[in-house]
């Protein structure tokens, strides 16, 4: 395999620091790229175009009222879904030892997907915390804001916003001919591409991240309020914020390693020098990309495993002859039951407060 090469197209997404020419060169095992990559990508494939395009339909065409956090996982699905179909490509890239064999066209347009999947990804999560920050922490303000109209719009304005923070992607990419070799790969970066590049990564991932955070620990320690002025525990309100803590966990930990790598490796561009060695960087981003790639895959799953809603509705769409009674016929989902549940704490203590007040007057 051409050594040159390496350093141009080990990069699958919309970087802009990899073609850093005073990197020292890297020469990863061939049986990782052309073996366990193909194989890897072809089962997240396979696995990631089933459960999201089931998770879809099982949700379009449930029957009774849909829950508002469904319309936001519909989103996530839907934006998983249009990446894992551009995996085909990066399987043949893989087998054919990095060698771009598919056209400029693809080469742009699968990139392109990838970046918006990954902003889209990151924006729903932040959309979907805040929304149970609203419906937890604030109920009042949640039933003026927490609406169908308003969700429908939120998820319009996320995808028009990673559509347009993916178009650098088409600018730069493109098919590069190395000793008569095509690969898929960045153009020479500038200081330009590399500063948006550092911006993109904070405001367009670091920031919803912080976000996604706090929102999480405001809802803890709500929840820690509730359980002391309860003095009990209740399994429901447990598993009711577990879904989405876990979704947004295997994005992190799917998509938080590679852009540290890559926030190294633009920090290093912009100040010309290397903190970290060249090798670690592309080593680091080589083994973290196909963690971001598997996280389109898994969040099915993860609905079907620790959302009892969704498991009935799954169940009864692949086995429509079955009763509700045969795999539970609660009609009120864990979600509701939380935003009912705080709402009543709250209101209870606003009740307290005034009349303690009142009291003292």
């Amino acid at each position: 395999m051409d050594p040159e090469a390496t350093s141009v197209y080990w990069d699958y997404f919309s970087v802009t620091s990899q073609n850093l020419d005073d990197m020292e060169e890297i020469d990863f095992h061939v049986p990782y790229t052309s073996v366990f990559l193909p194989v890897f990508y072809t089962a997240v494939f396979l696995i990631g175009v089933l459960g999201n395009l089931l998770l879809m339909s099982v949700l379009h065409f449930r029957q009774g009222s849909r829950r508002l956090i469904d319309i936001f996982i519909m989103n996530l699905a839907a934006s998983d879904f249009i990446f894992l179909i551009t995996l085909p490509l990066w399987v043949d890239k893989e087998a054919s030892l990095g060698l771009w064999r598919t056209g400029s066209f693809l080469c742009k347009g699968s990139s392109y997907l990838i970046s918006v999947n990954m902003h889209c990804s990151v924006f729903l999560l932040t959309c979907m915390s805040v929304d149970r920050y609203l419906a937890i922490v604030c109920p009042t303000v949640a039933r003026k804001f927490r609406r169908r109209d308003y969700a429908y719009g939120v998820c319009t304005s996320v995808w028009f916003i990673s559509c347009l923070l993916g178009l650098p992607t088409v600018l730069s990419r493109e098919v590069t001919l190395i000793n008569d070799k095509p690969y898929c790969a960045e153009k020479r970066a500038t200081s330009i591409k590399l500063t948006w590049a550092l911006v993109s990564l904070i405001f367009a991932f670091f920031a919803p991240l912080v976000s996604i955070v706090t929102c999480y620990c405001c809802i803890t320690r709500k929840l820690c309020a509730h359980y002391q002025q309860t003095g009990k525990h209740s399994k429901k309100l447990r598993k009711s914020i577990k879904i989405i803590f876990i979704v947004v966990a295997a994005f992190v930990f799917s998509w938080l390693p590679f852009n540290t790598f890559k926030l190294l490796a633009v920090v290093s561009r912009l100040q010309q020098e290397l903190y970290f060695s060249s090798s670690v960087l592309q080593l680091g981003m080589k083994v973290s990309g196909p963690l971001a790639f598997a996280n389109s895959c898994v969040n099915p799953f993860i609905y079907y495993i620790f959302d009892s809603y969704i498991r009935r509705a799954t169940v009864h769409c692949l086995c429509p002859g079955l009763k509700n009674s045969d795999f539970g016929s609660s009609t009120e989902t864990s979600d509701s039951h939380l935003t009912k549940a705080f709402s009543s704490f709250i209101h209870a203590g606003d009740f307290a407060r005034r009349r303690k007040r009142s009291v003292s007057l």
